[in-house]
């Protein structure tokens, strides 16, 4: 196995443009209508998970899901599991938690789960402490950065799109790597689509 080319990184990573990003306005973003059900492959962030189980997921989503080929990657099991391991295990409400993210999580085949690779993640990293400093994230958001910019990352390399509604930090990301492939949606609009 190759190392990881530090030096390609740190060429690649020339897009910083040393100043606070902003986030765009929503019509300037890909946000996902009626129009988009057939494309490219999908790999899902965690609140799209999250939001089937809560059942907050909109229609729109639920045909996407439906339609496309769905991917899952292991950055959204690991999310997964770590809110099963911070849930108390003495609150009554906790195993029904429990039984839904088991179900969600071994509901996905083996041939769609997909690991970051070393290029991912050393380039990842990168890009979340770029963001990190511009946007002067706290030690909990810089977490939550890396964990976006991998999947961003690993979506980008392996030609899919992510689905997802977090598009305050997304938007970022595609500001910064402008080749990546994003499709937000909004959580909780279940009339979009009838």
């Amino acid at each position: 196995m190759a190392g990881f080319d530090v030096a390609a990184a740190l060429r690649w990573a020339r897009m910083d443009p040393g100043k606070m990003l902003a986030r765009r306005p929503d019509e300037a973003l890909p946000f996902a209508n009626e129009d988009e059900l057939a494309g490219q492959p999908l790999l899902l962030d965690t609140c799209a998970y999250i939001d089937q189980m809560q059942g907050r997921a909109p229609r729109l989503v639920e045909q996407l899901v439906e339609i496309r080929q769905v991917n899952h990657s292991t950055v959204a099991i690991q999310e997964l599991m770590h809110t099963l391991g911070v849930l108390n295990p003495n609150d009554r409400r906790t195993a029904a938690v429990v039984a839904a993210v088991s179900r969600q999580i071994e509901a996905m085949p083996d041939h769609r789960v997909f690991a970051p690779d070393t290029e991912v993640l050393g380039r990842a990293a990168l890009l979340a402490g770029i963001l990190s400093r511009l946007q002067g994230y706290a030690r909990d958001a810089r977490l939550k950065a890396l964990a976006d910019c991998v999947l961003f990352l690993q979506a980008r390399k392996l030609g899919f799109t992510v689905l997802i509604a977090n598009a305050a930090e997304f938007d970022l990301l595609l500001q910064l790597v402008p080749t990546g492939r994003v499709l937000f949606y909004r959580a909780g609009d279940r009339s979009r689509l009838r």
